[in-house]
């Protein structure tokens, strides 16, 4: 597998925490002198990686983005769990919490893919699954956007997202979409059982097979004018009611 580039603070912080041996480099601004870079290259020392003084163009260059807070990583991808099987045996083996997925149909916008995982990852969800002809994949505007949330929760892109959420209910798994239209809201949900939550693309929605995959269908109340919520809004709100009725 090819290198990757993760940057911004959050994103290479967890690396440098989580993996430090998978980092090849760190480049940074050497004229930021503030208390938080500072700390920062004190963890890179701390992790023995290598911290190469950069400017904000090559910084720029590297991250492909000038958003990148003056720090850039250049890494090795992390091995992946290749299947929504093997996460859900790991989280039955725990037998811990209930399984909770989060499946998102059409989701193509690096930024909302971000901050569902991100959402996810707060949340204690333990996967998040795809289509891989309708999302966006793992990229470094996602990961910055995570805040770290990328190494973290599982991101698996499948191919054919009706039959994994199938394979899922025959492990007792819930499968529970959201559309505007639904007769039930979130707050009539049990979620303390077994769960994937699915979310449409905001505007379009999920698609019709994923619509009648779903075991149940629930709205969001609205209570203003708008009539729908970004994605990863959406996923916060379900993904924490789920966390609520857990945690009791």
């Amino acid at each position: 597998m090819s290198n990757k580039v993760l940057f911004g603070f959050h994103a290479v912080t967890v690396r440098l925490k989580t993996a430090p041996e998978s980092i090849i480099e760190v480049h940074y601004d050497g004229e930021r002198r503030d208390a938080r870079m500072r700390g920062f290259l004190e963890r890179c020392e701390e992790a023995g990686a290598k911290a190469i003084d950069s400017d904000d163009s090559r910084l720029s260059k590297l991250a492909g983005s000038p958003r990148h807070q003056g720090v850039v990583a250049r890494v090795k991808p992390l091995a992946q769990r290749h299947s929504l099987d093997e996460v859900l045996e790991d989280v039955e083996a725990l037998q811990q919490d209930p399984p909770l997925v989060l499946a998102l149909d059409g989701v193509t916008d690096p930024h909302n893919l971000g901050a569902c995982l991100r959402v996810a990852d707060g949340a204690g969800a333990h996967a998040v699954i795809a289509p891989k002809d309708h999302a966006v994949g793992l990229n470094a505007t996602v990961a910055k956007v995570a805040s770290g949330a990328a190494e973290t929760v599982p991101y698996l892109m499948v191919t054919n997202l009706a039959r994994s959420l199938n394979e899922m209910k025959e492990r007792g798994i819930r499968i529970i979409g959201t559309s505007d239209d639904a007769q039930h809201t979130l707050w009539d949900v049990d979620f303390t059982g077994p769960v994937a939550i699915v979310l449409g693309a905001e505007g379009p929605g999920m698609r019709q097979l994923t619509r009648k995959t779903c075991d149940q269908l629930i709205s969001i109340p609205m209570a203003g004018a708008v009539e729908s919520l970004n994605v990863s809004v959406a996923a916060a709100i379900c993904l924490y009611e789920a966390r609520r009725q857990r945690k009791g």
